[in-house]
């Protein structure tokens, strides 16, 4: 399915060597301290075919719009997939793009020091130095290209995942422009982002959406875009 990945062509990581990898729906830009397209396509592989072997076991992993039980002895994406959906109220599949870019990035950090997945405007990040990430809320928005986000170096990983329901295809049942949600957990931040975007039909919902955010746990930052309102809360510094 067609996704607009036009606000790649704002990726500047001068520290960085940064390479595209594609394997059917997956399709990850990755930054890391040098080129691991073969190491980072393998592991696409791998991690595809644990959610579609799964899926042939417990079809409903794709399907339900709410948390459901793991059957048997489940693999690690699909734990992590399953967990997310369960704290964020949302289907398992809710949180796959997040979950993809995670555990990808997670395995290329035994061959970088620093990583950087880019899966459909879902991030993994693990940085030694000060980034900052451009928000795209749609060729309509007066935030797109004028707003981006300072993200600052630290010992934890970054999940730093966006949803909207006016740009992407992704089901999604509100209207916001952009939901974007930090944790350490791009899983979690994928999840909670579907979530909360269901809840912002208006502008007057931000709020809201805002105060049901808070209550997920590992939610660390919150960002509301909806045509010429904003609301943030936590650990959002704009730039």
């Amino acid at each position: 399915m067609f996704k607009d990945r036009s606000y790649r062509q704002w990726i500047k990581n001068d520290d960085l060597v940064y390479f595209r990898v594609v394997e059917k729906e997956t399709d990850l830009l990755i930054s890391a301290d040098k080129n691991l397209e073969k190491q980072a396509r393998q592991a696409i592989l791998n991690y595809r075919r644990d959610i579609e072997s799964y899926i042939q076991s417990n079809k409903k992993f794709l399907t339900s719009l709410e948390p459901i039980d793991i059957i048997g002895d489940a693999p690690q994406i699909v734990k992590a997939m399953s967990a997310a959906s369960e704290k964020a109220g949302v289907g398992p599949m809710a949180s796959v793009a997040g979950a993809m870019a995670q555990t990808v990035g997670r395995f290329l950090l035994e061959f970088s020091a620093q990583i950087i997945v880019e899966n459909g405007g879902d991030i993994f990040m693990k940085t030694s130095r000060p980034r900052t990430i451009g928000i795209y809320a749609g060729e309509k928005s007066p935030f797109t290209g004028k707003l981006a986000l300072e993200i600052e170096p630290r010992d934890k990983e970054y999940g730093i995942c966006t949803s909207s329901g006016t740009v992407s295809h992704s089901l999604s049942f509100g209207k916001a422009d952009a939901v974007l949600i930090i944790s350490n957990d791009a899983a979690l931040s994928d999840a909670a982002a579907t979530a909360t975007g269901n809840i912002v039909k208006e502008a007057s919902d931000i709020a809201a959406a805002i105060e049901f955010a808070k209550t997920i746990e590992g939610v660390s930052g919150i960002l509301i875009l909806i045509g010429d309102k904003l609301g943030s809360w936590g650990e959002i510094k704009l730039a």
